[in-house]
């Protein structure tokens, strides 16, 4: 990494090779199994507290770290972590491998050098030249950091620009944790709007209005027997029009037991629910068409090297928000796109993950897409819009009363996974139609507000962390507090840096043998 430019007076630049000074010493930690320790590990960075397990907790090697040491993460994409070793207890302080130790350096603070690697120029340098086969397995070297040139300025104003970064960052992270605490409650204020629809709560039923209004209506129920009745019907006429495209006519009503209706839910444990609604599974409230509801291929008929920069889209988990459709892009080819059609999904309809945390989650599949397929996990869902908005059983399927119900059917230990069949079963809440349609907009209202607050929180977060940055870069170039010309300049510092160095090194040198005085035939007699 280049060097900056005109540095304050009295401030000098050094690789940061001559701020590392290398006292590391591994340890052991189940060789001393009873023995309590205080671990600085890379996910415990994120409480901001070390671990502190026994020895016969921790299954791998550390390094022995002690107050004052700065410890920057090694691992891509983690490398924006710094963190100070400071002393919790009086237990031996050890740190995982995965950093790489600054030990104390006399004139030199900690939390200056901590803040220093914060900098978005350090993390961006170190990020693009880790180095591995990619992924968690990118680590930088110690040598890469090596290089890095680093501005330092006298003992004493190091000590004043951190008081002065302590001070302005603890406003910072003030207003952003209020920041945070409101996509929390927004977060949470979504999730009630959408337990309130699936409970008749957030707008008046059906059966209210018809009350209040001297009509009738149709409840869920009725509309639901109404819609089985249907299917059977059609089912019937197709079956009829089979046979007798093959020239065979019925001879009895027999054919007619092989119609299979979708299977309805167990109502005798589920909640009661507002008057004119009616439980009902994902597979009674289907389109009557073959493939209403489908997965994706499996196996070689789709993989990742199928994708190509352009063609028919890919519905994959990743498009899946809750409740909303993110625009991850993935394509195949136009004939492989012809061979997977019983795959395909269309605009309106809605696609549900059958992997991942959440579930079911859902979306509805936009106008812009066009042409798609889902991929496997991925289930293609059009529902029989005339009983069941997709917009409606969007709202239900994310909602958290549902994913309770669904819970004793999400299986799979590290990977929560619902199969098709536990998928079909799934119990809804289903209101009146015209009570759906009244619910949707009131949802979609709501949301639209809840967007829009956080979409201005999102921001101002931005602004934070740029914010943040900017105080950084005027630390390191001399302009977030005035220079003192009776410091003393950082360049006698670093004379004593490199002498003490130089000490260290020459101590640490084992001293060579003394050759003995070769003697005469005659001396040695």
């Amino acid at each position: 990494m280049s060097k900056s430019r005109e540095l304050p007076q009295n401030w000098v630049e050094v690789r940061i090779v001559e701020l590392r000074v290398d006292e590391s010493q591994g340890v052991v930690p189940n060789k001393y199994p009873n023995e309590r320790f205080e671990l600085y590990s890379v996910p415990s960075f994120e409480t901001g507290r070390p671990e502190f397990p026994l020895g016969r907790e921790i299954g791998s090697n550390k390094q022995i770290v002690e107050p004052g040491t700065v410890l920057l993460c090694k691992i891509n994409p983690r490398i924006n972590r710094v963190w100070v070793v400071k002393r919790h207890t009086g237990l031996r302080l050890i740190a995982s491998t995965e950093w790489i130790p600054f030990f104390r350096v006399s004139g030199v603070d900690p939390m200056f050098l901590c803040y220093g690697f914060q900098r978005d120029s350090i993390r961006d340098y170190l990020a693009s030249n880790a180095s591995g086969v990619g992924g968690s397995l990118m680590r930088i070297k110690p040598s890469t950091v090596d290089v890095l040139h680093f501005p330092i300025p006298p003992t004493s104003e190091q000590h004043r620009i951190v008081a002065e970064i302590d001070k302005q960052f603890t406003r910072l992270d003030a207003a952003v944790a209020a920041l945070k605490r409101v996509q929390a409650n927004l977060k949470r204020h979504r999730a009630s709007v959408l337990k309130a629809a699936c409970e008749g709560r957030l707008v008046p039923t059906e059966a209210e209005l018809a009350r209040a209004e001297g009509r009738d209506y149709e409840p869920a129920n009725d509309s639901l027997e109404r819609t089985l009745d249907e299917r059977r019907a059609k089912w019937g006429a197709d079956q009829l029009a089979k046979m007798r495209a093959g020239g065979k006519e019925p001879k009895d009503n027999k054919w007619k037991e092989r119609f299979q209706n979708p299977g309805g839910p167990d109502t005798s444990e589920l909640p009661e629910l507002p008057k004119g609604w009616c439980w009902a599974t994902v597979e009674q409230l289907a389109s009557f068409e073959s493939n209403s509801i489908t997965d994706g291929p499996f196996g070689s008929n789709l993989k990742t090297e199928h994708y190509q920069p352009t063609g028919p889209r890919v519905i994959r988990l990743q498009n899946i928000g809750e409740g909303v459709f993110n625009n991850e892009y993935a394509h195949i080819t136009r004939e492989h796109y012809e061979k997977l059609s019983k795959h395909r999904i269309k605009s309106g309809d809605i696609v549900i993950a059958a992997l991942g945390e959440k579930l079911p989650r859902s979306c509805i599949i936009p106008s812009f897409v066009g042409d798609a397929i889902v991929k496997a996990d991925c289930i293609r869902y059009k529902p029989n819009t005339d009983i069941a908005l997709a917009g409606y059983l969007n709202i239900a399927l994310n909602s958290e009363p549902v994913r309770a119900l669904t819970a004793s059917k999400v299986h799979g230990v590290g990977r929560p996974r619902l199969n098709l069949g536990e998928i079909k079963s799934v119990e809804l809440p289903l209101p009146p139609l015209a009570e759906q349609h009244r619910i949707v907009a009131e949802v979609e209202r709501r949301l639209s507000v809840i967007d829009e607050i956080e979409s201005v929180v999102s921001a101002n977060l931005k602004r934070a962390a740029a914010l943040r940055q900017s105080i950084l870069k005027c630390a390191f170039e001399g302009k977030l507090v005035p220079q003192d010309p009776n410091d003393e300049p950082a360049s006698v510092l670093l004379e004593r840096i490199r002498a003490e160095r130089a000490i260290r090194e020459a101590e640490s040198k084992p001293a060579k043998p003394t050759r003995k005085k070769r003697t005469s035939g005659a001396d040695s007699k």
